[in-house]
């Protein structure tokens, strides 16, 4: 085999299961008229549903038995499907899809870490104690909703 870029790349996807999930949602938005149906309005209360299963579960204080890690599993997946559900939704409005929803978030998350990673975005770790850190989170929430 060559190492030719124009050659497409046979490696297999480093996610399988979330390349899987985005094709059933879609496949479910086409041919299950229920799931069709669905809006971002209608699955609000699915998700805040979802959310408390999961918290639950967590809370129980079984964490770290095998079958509550199952469970916790299960869960998450539930609300990962309303993650999946909403990106679905606005990738058919033109609006995003779950792909910017994960770019959106990273780079929350690298803006609001400055003790981890630089301005560029690259890994730049400086040491930076527990009150530093939710200082500079809570100043950088302030700055992304304009309140400074």
């Amino acid at each position: 085999m060559s190492d030719r870029e124009d050659l497409p790349d046979r490696r297999p996807h480093p996610l399988p299961h979330m390349v899987r999930l985005e094709q059933v949602i879609a496949e479910l938005r086409e041919h299950c008229s229920w799931t069709a149906g669905l809006t971002h309005e209608a699955l609000t209360r699915y998700m805040l549903e979802e959310a408390r299963e999961a918290v639950d579960e967590i809370e129980s204080g079984a964490v770290g038995d095998p079958a509550a890690d199952d469970r916790l599993r299960v869960e998450l997946g539930d609300v990962l499907l309303q993650v999946v559900l909403h990106a679905q939704l606005g990738a058919e409005r033109g609006a995003f899809d779950l792909d910017g929803v994960a770019e959106a978030i990273t780079a929350k998350l690298i803006r609001r870490n400055p003790h981890v990673y630089g301005p560029d975005g690259r890994l730049a770790p400086r040491p930076a104690s527990d009150a530093e850190i939710e200082a500079n989170w809570a100043r950088v929430k302030r700055q992304e909703k304009g309140q400074l």
